[in-house]
């Protein structure tokens, strides 16, 4: 039986850009993680790498975009490479990882011996990883917005509750009852629901915008 990948469900992204390197057989494979958040970003990134090392052979590269359980894109290149050694097995790490909105590029100085078909695969495989062992990410954590009215004396209890789950009031509005602007995980959108049964006179609304 399968398993369906949780919609809005939280993940990682590159905080911000990392290299790192490894030398294998004198040839030298320099790794770049780079936030990705579409195609542009990743183009953008493959392209300072071939500003910065201008001399190397190959600047190979996988990147996938969007949540890495349901990625909207998702590409690679071996840039010379013989065909599966280099963009494959980068992708191959990118695809293993809880990391969306990413870009992943190795950068190969050919040291003059030959590491044949298994070798190279080997060897992008071994940067990109290393590349990802030593990298920073942040989490993002996809937000529903809600407008939750209640009487005047349950709003304690509402900010309460949302200090315990990771909510944030946006706004407040003070009328016939008070009218409070909320932002907070999806996951925790049913106990929401739950806490608004369980007050006298309570409303929820759910919004479409942000997240």
């Amino acid at each position: 039986m399968s398993v369906k990948p949780q919609v809005n469900a939280p993940y990682l992204i590159p905080s911000e850009m990392h290299q790192s390197e490894i030398v294998i057989k004198k040839s030298r494979f320099i790794a770049r993680v780079c936030p990705a958040k579409d195609r542009a970003d990743a183009m953008l990134a493959l392209q300072d790498a071939k500003l910065d090392y201008p001399d190397a052979r190959h600047h190979c590269w996988a990147y996938q975009v969007g949540p890495p359980n349901q990625p909207t894109l998702v590409a690679m290149s071996d840039d010379g490479e013989p065909s599966g050694t280099a963009g494959k097995p980068i992708l191959n790490v990118v695809q293993h990882k809880n990391v969306g909105d990413v870009m992943l590029i190795v950068i190969r100085y050919f040291g003059g011996i030959k590491l044949g078909a298994g070798g190279l695969v080997r060897a992008y495989s071994g940067a990109a990883q290393n590349a990802y062992d030593l990298a920073t990410f942040k989490e993002v954590i996809f937000r529903q917005h809600v407008t939750f009215s209640c009487d005047f004396a349950d709003e304690q209890v509402v900010r309460h509750w949302m200090s315990q789950h990771n909510g944030e009031v946006l706004a407040v509005d003070y009328q016939q009852q008070v009218e409070l602007k909320i932002a907070l995980p999806f996951a925790e959108v049913d106990s929401l629901m739950a806490l608004s049964k369980s007050l006298k006179k309570s409303a929820i609304t759910l919004n479409e915008d942000g997240h």
